[in-house]
């Protein structure tokens, strides 16, 4: 039986089956009679799957599958296919962001500006399709992961690595991997399990080298001066990158088109000659300890896209094992006077407005017309009205992200917010009053609100929002009366209201909130998320949440308190899974 063999090899090849029942099938019919020579199967089988796969007559069930990925992969429009091989270069299982990949695929050229639309949006649709081609999967309702992360199917992955193996494109370097040659790939990959061997790194050969990606410690001979044409370094959640290896990146890498350092801890300045990476596209320094950019970056004409800021957790004047005490708080960089000449700039933050200078930064803030993502904290009554204003024009602007600082609840009070074009709003630190739009929009998908109160009229207006998709509210104090209710009435009826809500998370310190949801209200709500940290709930309505799928019981790891909520929705239609996600433990 299987269950003679399982071990890590075993569970390896499991894995690599990506959840499809039919490759199950086949790989346990095969393994299934075999007794001494099972564990030698097994082995070779993981060694050489996909081989195996084609050519063992036993397994001839697969063909179907084998000629379907065969032309979802080998046979695709022109323009999608490099997108597809450069997938091999992310080790499976790999949390994969997707704005990390479309700007990498930017970087490679794999996607350019077209007639009709730019290089980012062509991206996007690139991914679409292979998301609508089941190459990806989301992972954005779990309890550990969020919307925006994906993972490429295991056995899919198997099947462009065995291709691009023959293509020479990425080459691996990890764990039991043996170098018989120098490699002469276009995208080098470092694992985290490979035993970092200079000897043999230095053996390589790295003039075509267009890409370099390190999972796991860095070690700085990582860096050659050989590396003529490395467009892409992606040092994302590497450890042990210092500023002194920043330092030669940037003066050995000069045709670099993608740096990221985002989760680099060690990382605190960037250094001046940062102005000579004159091709630089995209420079990624979130959770990094950088505060402060540099002047030089005035000079990188080409940067389209900075993301920059720590979050740390703050502590509040509510009890010590809340949320709120513990709640994420972004701490935005300073940048320079001159930050309004890089004209190709779409995304940039987070930025710290106060840090930067009321009146300098409010007017280089004026001159980048071309953003559409922007994040800033530091917003207080000194600065609010003329950082408002200055984005007020910018008909581009689709996410905004408002960290207002402490004592300053109220300083967006009276300042009509231009709504009208955004896609993505988030407002953190507001007092009890919910700041008003220039004029009625509807291009709002995404809501972030937090807040000292939340009243009931302020909930009425959300209502009404009508491609508003992802609500989340954190309220610090008291929602009027305890009650939240999400329904509206007319002459005795209900109304339909947040007909396109599909993630809902409410978080708050009241000691009872009662929450009501309309039995026309949140037709499509399929993610209910509460935060049981300083609050409890009770619930009126859940059955009227015909599509509820998942609810997910943050701050708590109480085990029959779950099974209790369960069971109340024990007779709904859709039987959502409850989970639980604890409160982590401080360090």
């Amino acid at each position: 039986p299987l269950a003679h063999y399982r071990n890590m090899e075993l569970d390896d090849l499991i894995l690599k089956c990506g959840g499809i029942p039919t490759v199950i099938a086949a790989i346990a019919g095969l393994l299934a009679p075999l007794t001494v020579t099972g564990m030698d199967t097994v082995y070779s089988l993981h060694s050489r799957f996909m081989h195996h796969l084609e050519n063992n007559p036993e397994l001839d069930g697969l063909q179907d599958l084998l000629r379907w990925m065969h032309s979802i992969i080998l046979n695709p429009p022109d323009f999608l296919k490099p997108c597809i091989f450069y997938l091999s270069i992310f080790p499976r299982g790999c949390y994969i962001r997707r704005r990390r990949l479309l700007r990498r695929w930017i970087a490679e050229g794999y996607s350019k500006e077209s007639v009709d639309r730019n290089a980012e949006e062509n991206a996007e649709s690139f991914f679409s399709e292979l998301v609508q081609l089941s190459i990806f999967k989301q992972l954005g309702t779990s309890a550990s992961t969020r919307v925006g992360f994906y993972q490429v199917n295991s056995f899919i992955r198997a099947y462009i690595i065995s291709r691009s193996t023959e293509e020479n494109l990425v080459f691996e370097l990890a764990a039991g991997r043996a170098l018989n040659t120098p490699s002469r790939g276009r995208h080098l990959v470092i694992l985290e399990n490979w035993d970092r061997d200079r000897i043999l790194y230095e053996r390589m050969h790295f003039s075509r080298l267009w890409s370099l990606t390190v999972f796991g410690k860095w070690e700085s001979f990582f860096i050659s001066k050989t590396m003529k044409l490395l467009r892409v370094l992606d040092l994302e959640d590497a450890q042990g990158v210092t500023d002194n290896d920043l330092h030669m990146m940037v003066k050995l890498l000069r045709h670099l088109k993608f740096l990221s350092l985002r989760g680099c801890h060690e990382i605190c300045h960037l250094p001046r000659s940062l102005g000579e990476l004159r091709q630089l596209q995209t420079l990624d320094v979130r959770q990094t300890s950088i505060v402060t950019i540099p002047v030089s970056i005035t000079e990188l004409q080409k940067l389209q896209y900075i993301r920059a800021g720590l979050t740390i957790h703050v502590a509040s004047a509510v009890p010590s094992n809340s949320w709120f005490c513990r709640r994420p708080h972004l701490v935005g960089v300073k940048v320079p006077s001159g930050i309004g000449k890089l004209t190709a700039l779409h995304t940039l933050g987070v930025i710290d407005v106060a840090a930067s200078g009321r009146v300098a930064i409010i007017k280089e803030l004026r001159k980048l017309t071309q953003l559409r993502k922007l994040g800033a904290s530091g917003i207080n009554k000194y600065n609010g009205k003329g950082f408002i204003t200055a984005i007020s024009a910018h008909v581009h602007l689709e996410s905004l992200s408002v960290h207002l600082d402490q004592d300053n609840k109220g300083c967006l009070d009276d300042i009509s917010l231009p709504w009208e074009n955004l896609q993505s709003l988030k407002l953190y630190g507001l007092g009890d009053k919910l700041p008003q739009p220039r004029s009625q929009f509807t291009r709002l998908r995404k809501l972030a609100l937090e807040m000292d109160t939340l009243m009931q009229n302020d909930i009425d207006f959300l209502a009404n929002l009508p491609e508003l998709c992802i609500l989340r509210l954190r309220v610090k104090q008291q929602l009027q009366g305890g009650r939240l209710h999400f329904y509206a009435e007319m002459s005795g009826e209900q109304l339909d209201t947040f007909e396109k809500v599909k993630i809902l998370e409410i978080a708050c310190c009241t000691s009872e909130l009662h929450v009501t949801f309309g039995s026309k209200s949140m037709q499509n709500l399929e993610l209910l998320t509460l935060d049981y940290t300083s609050a409890s709930y009770q619930l009126a309505g859940l059955k009227n949440l015909f599509e509820l799928k998942h609810v997910l019981l943050k701050g708590t790891n109480d085990e029959a308190f779950r099974a209790e909520f369960a069971s109340h929705l024990a007779s709904h239609p859709r039987q959502p899974v409850v989970k639980l996600e604890a409160l982590p433990r401080s360090s």
